[in-house]
């Protein structure tokens, strides 16, 4: 059973609301439906992405630039989710960071959040955000968030989502905020799959297993006969240094998805949207390009969540999207400030407290108070 299909025998006392900012296809959004959570408006700017999240989550997303929305128009709510463009904070390319045309975009996100005034926020990112203009653009971001009255304490941590049963190592950046008059400490959960932990990491065969029987999403692509013969050289878990250079299949590459094989017993490596020249992600054991559904899996999508769009559309919904499972643990944190159900702390004195400490050791702390948590259990 996926972890989501898990959080619908959560009880609830009553239903709190959400309101999704840069939705995508719904990956952040899917696993607080599933909860009970009320998807009250979302927003994207791709019209694919939008008609998946229709179909799987609620109709009541807009498609349209986020700058053009009037928020006084936006129904209240009591979370606000979602990830900002990330593209100018990408390690795999140039970073131009705040500077970039779409580092700013968060500024909307804050203006959300500044209006409706939820109890909590969560922003993703990539983790290039964190050292983005030598770490300043982090700082920024946090500051201005937390500068919002009547303020709230953020926590950033950086997650690997393979540690929180998503059968692929993808590292992001998540930013939860807390609204400080709740009194809720909110700490990052406990990392619970890999070496030495309550379960093994979860593997591209293991999740991968009777794909072929699912109807939706699972068209081959055609393969050139040269890339055949180029992925027979490659060993599972390689890529393109593994032929050699005076091979007549040889291939330059400038980074390591380049001709990437899945490992059958390791997750996947980082599932991307979008490049070509060899970057399609390639299956473990048959010479080909790997399925939308593929995809989809290694991303933990239930088989019945259907996307909507083009193979290279679908593509990047699935590479763009936040994997589902990857945020289970933090949904279930973050019940108890809904339910009312949690001893209050002052977030006011906390929030002085860590706006003295450098990003560095906010992230160091994010770890140390997950296992101060489990000692106390």
């Amino acid at each position: 059973m996926l972890l989501t299909e898990r959080l619908s025998q959560v009880k609830w006392k009553y239903t709190s609301s959400t309101l999704s900012l840069f939705s995508g296809c719904g990956g952040m959004d899917l696993p607080f439906h599933k909860a009970g959570f009320k998807v009250v408006w979302a927003i994207d700017s791709n019209e694919n992405a939008c008609q998946t999240f229709k179909r799987n989550i609620a109709d009541v997303i807009v498609h349209n630039q986020i700058e053009n929305i009037d928020i006084s128009e936006v129904p209240d709510t009591d979370l606000i989710t979602g990830g900002f463009p990330c593209q100018d904070f990408s390690m795999i390319w140039k970073r131009p960071g705040l500077e970039g045309e779409r580092g700013n975009l968060y500024t909307y996100f804050l203006k959300f959040v500044q209006a409706k005034r939820p109890k909590a926020f969560i922003a993703e990112n990539v983790k290039g955000l964190l050292s983005a203009n030598n770490y300043k653009a982090i700082q920024r971001i946090i500051s201005e968030f937390e500068n919002i009255e009547p303020g709230y304490l953020v926590k950033p941590k950086l997650y690997n989502f393979a540690d929180y049963g998503v059968p692929q190592f993808r590292e992001r950046v998540l930013l939860v905020g807390i609204r400080k008059d709740t009194g809720f400490n909110f700490i990052h959960p406990q990392p619970e799959y890999g070496l030495n932990r309550k379960y093994p990491y979860r593997t591209a065969s293991e999740v991968l297993a009777g794909v072929e029987k699912v109807p939706y999403n699972n068209e081959h692509q055609k393969i050139q006969p040269r890339t055949i013969e180029i992925l027979k050289r490659i060993k599972p878990g390689g890529n393109f240094t593994d032929i050699p250079k005076d091979s007549e299949y040889y291939v330059k590459g400038m980074i390591s998805h380049v001709y990437r094989r899945l490992h059958p017993d390791q997750p996947s490596t980082t599932i991307i949207a979008g490049g070509g020249g060899g970057t399609w992600g390639y299956h473990y054991k048959e010479p080909r390009a790997l399925t939308n559904r593929e995809r989809a899996r290694l991303q933990s999508f239930p088989d019945n969540f259907i996307f909507e769009g083009s193979f290279t559309e679908v593509r990047r919904q699935i590479g763009n999207a936040v994997p589902p499972d990857g945020i289970v643990a933090l949904v279930k944190a973050l019940i108890p400030l809904f339910q009312g159900n949690y001893e209050r702390v002052n977030l006011y004195e906390l929030s002085q407290d860590l706006q003295q400490l450098s990003i560095k050791e906010r992230l160091k702390l994010a770890n140390q108070e997950m296992c101060e948590l489990v000692s106390l259990r």
